[in-house]
């Protein structure tokens, strides 16, 4: 496992500039209302810098016979723990597990509103006491330059179990209250043989319901599943990704072959979702199946060798995800679309709506960017 390579800010400046608390999704949009369900958000879609507005029931229309959405499988853990260093109250995040049964974690002050805020990490020998009698010590910052995350070793071996008698889901200050794990689950959530899944709900695919994903099916679009086991993000850090355990089915990876090879248009369900295909994908365009960890960062730079298009929340102006927006889409095309989010008051984070990024309905030679062959 390789330690994640740092991207600069991009150098183009915000002009949408900071989201409003107001725009903050507080509860899941079932608990809304009466009658709502989770498919019960708006869908924002940008083709190029064309945008128009939509309800999320409306994807099926956006969408076309023969494209094939890449959907992450990975289900959510409890993956936080309240806990102990001497006298002083703590939660812990687990991020990741690694190869050598030590967890990446993140040490985080309860705010006194049943959330929490950032702390400094570390030092090295702290010694963190939680449930169970279970020492966890920090032995080192998992990145250098990061006082975040901390790998450390856990006396108790049963992390998962641990997280399964003790935890709950990890949850920043923009919501109201603690919500059970299963609010967190998307509809292609799978239980993983060894338990793992991922600390934090890879949230793109949460207004997916059995009956939409029914109706995609018999319109004729296609679903390859992967699974990435998503990290700790933090609300406030604004970091590139982690490296992050993956996986990509070679029953997937031959879907996806086909369906690009056919003239399909391949939309990842979520950044996690881009993350994992892309790692799978080689210099020729051509998704191999692939296994293990990931340490790729997508940036208008590096760009984009199989995605077409992606489903997405909407992010913070700060957020690294924007990069990779921008690797699919163009900077110009991602200003635009965040400029009417804004304006129609769009909901953000984890509960919020979503953005339908396509491509541009003009001919492949006038819009192609770094994302061409």
């Amino acid at each position: 496992m390789t330690t994640a390579m740092r991207v600069p800010p991009s150098e183009r400046s915000r002009e949408w500039g900071r989201v409003p608390e107001e725009l903050s999704a507080r509860v899941p949009a079932e608990q809304r209302g009466p009658g709502l369900d989770r498919d019960s958000v708006r869908l924002l879609v940008s083709r190029g810098t064309e945008v128009s507005h939509h309800e999320f029931v409306e994807l099926p229309r956006q969408l076309k016979a023969g494209d094939l959405l890449v959907v992450n499988t990975s289900a959510t853990l409890a993956a936080a723990v309240d806990a102990r260093i001497g006298h002083a109250r703590v939660v812990v995040h687990f991020s990741t597990r690694g190869d050598d049964g030590r967890w990446a974690v993140e040490l985080r002050d309860p705010d006194g509103r049943g959330t929490t805020r950032a702390r400094a990490g570390g030092p090295a020998g702290t010694e963190v006491r939680l449930a169970g009698d279970v020492r966890l010590v920090l032995e080192e910052p998992l990145a250098p330059r990061s006082p975040r995350l901390w790998w450390a070793r856990v006396s108790d071996g049963d992390v998962l179990g641990l997280l399964r008698r003790h935890g709950r889901p990890i949850r920043y200050s923009y919501t109201d209250k603690d919500q059970p794990l299963s609010v967190y689950q998307t509809v292609f959530a799978l239980p993983s043989a060894d338990g793992a899944g991922s600390a934090e709900m890879p949230s793109a695919a949460r207004p997916f319901t059995a009956r939409m994903v029914a109706e995609l099916v018999s319109r004729g679009v296609q679903f390859a599943p992967i699974t990435l086991h998503t990290g700790v993000a933090s609300a406030e850090a604004h970091e590139p990704p982690y490296p992050e355990r993956y996986g990509v089915p070679e029953a997937s990876a031959r879907l996806i072959n086909a369906a690009k090879a056919g003239g399909g248009r391949i939309i990842a369900v979520g950044t996690t979702a881009v993350r994992a295909v892309e790692s799978a994908t080689g210099p020729d365009g051509v998704v191999r199946a692939a296994t293990g960890w990931t340490d790729l960062v997508v940036t208008p730079e590096r760009g984009v060798r199989v995605v077409d298009g992606l489903l997405t929340g909407l992010h913070e102006p700060e957020a690294s995800h924007l990069l990779m927006l921008e690797a699919i889409a163009g900077g110009a095309a991602i200003d635009r679309s965040y400029d009417e989010a804004l304006r129609g008051l769009y909901l953000w984070h984890e509960f919020g709506d979503v953005h339908l990024i396509l491509p541009s309905e003009a001919p492949h030679s006038e819009h192609c960017s770094s994302n061409c062959w």
